[in-house]
């Protein structure tokens, strides 16, 4: 029998970190039955999950079944392969060149372009390269900046220290990994972080190309996990001693909560389904046994599914009580507009060919969405002012 791979993290947690993890061993023991991984948001008052994954605070009202999109403005242009997008306090965004390994910080005022720094030991390369972004949600006084990328060796998760008062193009300190051996490959290196309302690290993987790892629950390929934020397995998490929250997947590329704090993703399919699948701790999302609904007993169905060509899903968010998912392939943005864990109606495509291959959406504090193009990508056709952040004002 294999032994299941130790979390290789960085350096030990600060003080902060040793307390959260206290608070929430202290909170899961007093809780009722319900997932680990979701709750209210921070800074409210605790509340036990329920069986759907859900806050015990009460969801918004259900979301129209049509909606709009308006594209409000090009916030800066002329960005390289841009993927992982994060936004810091006070509104600018973080975004990282998928084939340099830089990372720029772009002025949410007026678009202005200033480069961080560079995450050493990218290796660009097919769907590698430095991916997704994340900013701590303690940022405020701890400064770090998460970063996903592919190395010689594995895909990992590193954080870095941002210390504005360096020279431009020096800000970012020495990475921490805190989390190593995701399986990478040509294709298939997932990418996606983000801070979860438990304040939570969750990362969305692919199976590099190799999909018995997708079923292999001692792998770290095709899965969604979640980890304290020094990289450990947090706590509550499907086995106590592994950060595999969730399993059976492809490649995710792209993680949002709802207004219940209920965790989604989206999934590229193979040749027939893409996939968006809310996601519940332990649960088998099927690759490669099932792709789409396919009614498997023992595999977890999407909640919806689209056609590869109109789809290829990257990035997700949750604004005006629907989910926005980017296309690559399919070059729009869908909506999907939910009651609960259920769609109000079939999703609703916008900006179809306008702007070419979409990657990265990013929801804003006042309900609007951050929209990156990639046509740089290898796999586009980029024009003049290629790769774009728009601004949308979206219902």
């Amino acid at each position: 029998m294999r032994r299941r791979p130790r979390v290789r993290t960085g350096a030990a947690a600060p003080a902060a970190a040793l307390l959260l993890t206290v608070s929430l061993l202290l909170a899961g023991c007093s809780g009722g039955e319900g997932f680990p991984g979701v709750g209210p948001s921070p800074g409210s008052a605790a509340k036990s999950p329920g069986k759907d994954g859900s806050s015990a605070t009460p969801s918004a009202s259900p979301a129209p079944a049509k909606g709009s999109v308006k594209v409000v403005r090009t916030l800066t242009a002329k960005l390289g392969s841009p993927w992982g997008v994060a936004a810091l306090p006070g509104g600018d965004l973080l975004a990282g060149s998928r084939d340099t390994g830089k990372i720029i910080r772009v002025a949410a005022k007026d678009g202005a372009q200033s480069e961080v720094g560079e995450v050493p030991g990218v290796v660009k390369g097919g769907e590698g390269g430095l991916l997704g972004l994340a900013v701590s949600p303690d940022f405020a006084t701890d400064r770090l900046v998460y970063a996903y990328f592919t190395t010689d060796s594995d895909n990992r998760i590193a954080r870095l220290r941002y210390d504005e008062r360096k020279p431009a193009g020096q800000r970012l300190g020495a990475p921490d990994t805190v989390l190593r051996g995701i399986p990478k490959g040509a294709v298939h290196n997932g990418g996606r972080i983000a801070f979860g309302p438990d304040r939570m690290l969750y990362a969305g993987t692919g199976e590099s190309g190799q999909r018995g790892l997708a079923q292999d629950k001692e792998s770290l390929g095709g899965k969604v996990l979640r980890m304290t934020p020094d990289g450990r397995p947090a706590y509550g998490n499907p086995e106590e001693n592994s950060v595999v929250y969730s399993y059976g997947h492809r490649n995710v590329q792209g993680l949002a909560w709802d207004a219940g704090n209920r965790l989604w993703a989206s999934e590229f399919g193979q040749d027939t389904w893409d996939e968006l699948n809310l996601i519940r701790p332990g649960g088998n999302y099927g690759w490669p046994v099932a792709e789409g609904k396919a009614g498997r007993s023992g595999y977890t169905d999407p909640v919806e599914q689209w056609k590869t060509s109109d789809a290829s899903p990257s990035g997700l968010a949750f604004a005006k009580g629907s989910l926005w998912m980017a296309g690559l392939r399919g070059e729009r943005l869908w909506r999907i507009p939910l009651d609960g864990t259920r769609p109000v109606a079939g999703p609703q495509a916008f900006l179809q060919g306008e702007y070419g291959r979409l990657r990265t959406v990013v929801a804003t504090d006042d309900g609007g969405l951050w929209l990156t193009t990639s046509n740089t990508d290898g796999r586009g056709k980029p024009g003049g002012e290629d790769d774009r952040i728009l601004r949308l004002e979206v219902s």
